[in-house]
């Protein structure tokens, strides 16, 4: 009997506009179209797959709501590049997301603004570190001692990703600054940490002017050193 149920497949649940996208999907990929291309037909597709053209158009329409598809005047629906971040910025509300997303979320913020040196150090100008420097003047001389302030982290860390030339990290940034924020404030990481002095962002300015990417590296775990502490203590 065991080796009867060990044999028998699992149902397919999804529905038939589950399957349906999914075919879809695997349809533009087969025709290999590309980013402008037209789409076939509602009609030429129901008929194609054997299905209703109410399906069709269900499935066509989750593809217009993930970015895949949009329609054009007098061209029906053609395949387009999707904004990989939109869907996920209407989700990232802190106050919706579970503790374990969160904490994982504060902790992905922290990986990318190490992570990040070589594309700064790559791309950086010196009207760039101008611009750093006036950032830095307005904070106080006591920046390498003081946790978290909000404003500086926005203005700061959110020059160091225009910086680093990639939009896409630019867009993550602006969604992961608020959860950051809000874990900080929110009392999610409880432990307490005695507050060690680290690399002020002044001194990451300097490292930015005259250091490498290595360097930049370091400093940066350093300056978030604290943050760190939080998670592992």
């Amino acid at each position: 009997m065991e080796n009867l149920i060990d044999k028998i497949k699992a149902v397919d649940n999804s529905s038939l506009v589950d399957r349906v996208e999914t075919n879809l999907i695997e349809l533009l990929v087969q025709q290999n179209l590309k980013v402008g291309d037209s789409i076939p037909k509602e009609i030429d597709l129901a008929n194609s797959l054997g299905v209703s053209r109410t399906v069709i158009r269900e499935a066509l329409l989750r593809l217009r709501m993930v970015g895949l598809i949009e329609s054009r005047k007098h061209r029906g629906a053609i395949i387009t590049s999707p904004d990989l971040l939109s869907l996920l910025e209407k989700r990232m509300i802190p106050q919706v997301l579970d503790e374990a997303t969160l904490r994982e979320v504060f902790e992905l913020r922290l990986v990318l603004e190490i992570g990040m040196a070589d594309f700064i150090m790559e791309r950086v100008t010196k009207e760039d570190i101008e611009q750093l420097k006036e950032i830095t003047s307005t904070e106080p001389d006591l920046s390498d001692s003081m946790h978290f302030q909000i404003q500086h982290e926005i203005n700061f860390h959110g020059k160091l990703y225009e910086i680093s030339g990639n939009s896409t990290l630019k867009k993550f940034q602006s969604m992961l600054l608020p959860v950051f924020q809000y874990v900080h404030a929110s009392g999610l990481l409880k432990k307490e940490v005695t507050v060690k002095k680290f690399v002020s962002h002044k001194g990451l300015v300097d490292i930015i002017e005259h250091g490498s990417s290595e360097m930049l590296r370091n400093g940066m775990r350093n300056h978030l050193e604290n943050h760190f502490m939080r998670i592992f203590n």
